[in-house]
């Protein structure tokens, strides 16, 4: 499954309505962590409402919160989620619930935008982190065929 949208400008990633949701979704994990409220909390507060699926986003992973954090924590290696930047463990919440909780997202859909929000609005180093923590979650729940 492909995502329309825009098409790609020379040196610049394409930004899709789904991309834009994400971005969204990230955004409201990280403020209801940082209100030490809900995901759900934050998302009714909303004067306009966000798209439908940020909607489904938030929502899924505020459902699903310890499990989603159960995965996380099981495998990063030396990593408590305590430890992690804040928005790094927005952009990893959002990545194992997609991967976990959403099959019709690719899993390369899945973990490239996880990523790319991670290189946008995180450490030098959490590309990279997000990555490999989150190629973990994809063998744990999305194992390949024959494996």
């Amino acid at each position: 499954m492909t995502e329309p949208g825009p098409q790609p400008s020379i040196g610049r990633p394409v930004v899709t309505p789904r991309s834009e949701a994400r971005e969204r979704a990230v955004h409201l994990l990280y403020e209801a962590e940082s209100r030490e409220q809900a995901p759900g909390v934050v998302l009714g507060a909303q004067i306009l409402a966000p798209d439908p699926f940020t909607v489904t986003l938030v929502d899924g992973i505020d459902t699903n919160l310890d499990r989603i954090d159960g995965l996380i924590t099981s495998l990063s290696r030396g990593w408590s989620l305590d430890r992690m930047p804040a928005m790094d463990r927005a952009i990893l919440r959002l990545g194992t619930y997609e991967l976990l909780c959403e099959p019709d997202v690719p899993t390369a859909v899945a973990i490239d935008e996880a990523v790319e929000l991670a290189k946008r609005y995180s450490t030098a180093d959490s590309g990279r982190f997000v990555n490999g923590v989150l190629a973990a979650v994809a063998r744990e729940v999305r194992p390949s065929p024959g494996s």
